[in-house]
């Protein structure tokens, strides 16, 4: 198994498994995969990164992604992006009303914001730690003409959420490893009876339960009353474990 990230032009192939040989395949099957990387460990660091290594192919692996009439730029090497996430991006912007206020927190290079941003008239702004998304996301804006919509702010929601004078009517989470510890950020930024998407890790044995319960122990911690409002499976992850997100309805703090 492997994604292609790019377009016609020019793509790159990303495996788990196999080298050189299974590499060339890959570029002889695809013309327009210029390189392969191989993902030599799971996501990790400041920046959540898989850590990539060169197969065959071009050293130069910036690459212009198309999806559903989106262009994003960007380095597999320095940023995280997922092509397999491309329908759930299609249905978060579906699930999006005109005139809604949303943040976007791990907004990488604002796959997510700009899907949005296409299909309704809204305002986001999105948080992104990792200064190379930034400097993709500011460029995808601008190469989907939605300056008008989205601002891009460079920095770590734990230290930029003070900063931030507005209260949101939706809030995004795709970082599924460890985003539900970020729920205190999300709560404090959310308007009453504010729609919070949190993405997570389940098992196969047990849908949504095991990660429900880290939701509502969080949001205990906080005092914040919430509800479910929503269940989807996006994407298998491991074997038996699937990426899932949940969809709250912050109420409002407890007093």
């Amino acid at each position: 198994m492997y994604d292609i990230i790019g377009s016609r032009e020019k793509a790159v192939a990303i495996i788990e498994k196999g080298g050189k040989k299974e590499a060339e395949e890959i570029m002889k099957k695809h013309k327009n995969v210029k390189s392969v990387l191989k993902k030599l460990s799971g996501r990790s660091g400041a920046y959540r990164l898989y850590n990539l290594r060169l197969i065959v192919g071009d050293k130069n692996t910036e690459v212009l992604h198309k999806e559903y009439g989106m262009l994003l730029k960007l380095d597999p090497k320095k940023v995280y992006f997922s092509p397999r996430e491309a329908t759930e991006r299609q249905r978060i912007a579906k699930l999006v009303k005109n005139g809604e206020k949303i943040l976007v927190m791990f907004a990488g290079v604002a796959p997510y914001a700009i899907a949005i941003a296409k299909m309704k008239n809204c305002k986001i702004t999105c948080i992104e730690i990792n200064p190379h998304a930034c400097k993709y996301a500011i460029e995808n804006v601008k190469l989907n003409k939605v300056e008008n919509k989205i601002k891009i702010i460079e920095g770590d929601i734990r230290k930029v959420y003070k900063d931030l004078k507005e209260k949101f009517s939706r809030v995004l989470m795709p970082l599924p490893e460890n985003g539900w510890k970020f729920l205190k950020y999300a709560f404090n930024l959310a308007k009453k009876n504010a729609v919070i998407h949190v993405y997570g890790i389940s098992s196969e044995e047990n849908f949504f339960e095991d990660f429900e319960e880290k939701i509502f122990r969080e949001a205990e911690k906080c005092k914040a009353e919430i509800e479910i409002i929503g269940r989807q499976k996006v994407l298998p992850f491991a074997p038996r474990k699937w990426k899932i997100r949940i969809d709250l309805r912050f109420k409002r703090f407890k007093e």
